[in-house]
């Protein structure tokens, strides 16, 4: 049940393009948060979340809509893979996931997904993590015209590895964290 992330990252067909803000993320998340919160709502904390870059106005990103629900019990809402499946999100398996207390799904299907959803205990850091930094791109334009920048240098020369273009942001982001940490 199981997946590497090599093997996960092995069925993606979509390669890693950024491309200029779309106004219309915003309603495209909207449409799938109608779907997924009364799904989820049996063990759904609060309302299903937009985040990532496409949640950050004017921010150029992939065309996957990225998503978080928070929920009481990672173990609890292992019954959500069939209720989200019920409603045509593919249960994904990513490396970091039972670690993280994390479910991971996509829509339509995981070669193809224009959406992704990570399901989170509501005490979890990376939740709030999540938030944070799309609150602080919000809010901080310049951080966000940076990131864009790292993002598309990355996406030149790994438009095709998943697990490096990861990597290359990560010292970015920690450093935002960091920074919006300080702030707070």
């Amino acid at each position: 049940m199981h997946e590497s992330n090599a093997a996960h990252d092995a069925v993606r067909r979509d390669p890693i393009t950024i491309v200029p803000y779309d106004h219309t993320w915003a309603e495209s998340f909207e449409q799938q948060r109608q779907a997924v919160e009364p799904a989820l709502r049996p063990w759904l904390i609060g309302a299903v979340e937009h985040v990532g870059s496409t949640a950050v106005p004017g921010l150029p990103a992939k065309p996957i809509i990225d998503m978080m629900a928070m929920v009481a019990d990672y173990e609890q809402a292992r019954d959500a893979i069939p209720a989200m499946e019920a409603i045509g999100w593919t249960f994904v398996w990513e490396d970091g996931d039972h670690e993280l207390r994390r479910w991971s799904f996509c829509h339509p299907d995981p070669a193809w997904r224009t959406h992704h959803l990570h399901v989170v205990e509501y005490v979890s850091q990376l939740g709030r993590d999540c938030l944070a930094f799309r609150d602080h791109l919000r809010h901080h334009p310049d951080d966000a015209a940076s990131y864009a920048a790292v993002k598309r240098d990355l996406a030149a020369l790994h438009h095709d590895d998943r697990p490096a273009y990861r990597a290359g942001k990560a010292p970015f982001i920690e450093d935002i964290m960091r920074r919006a940490s300080v702030q707070h």
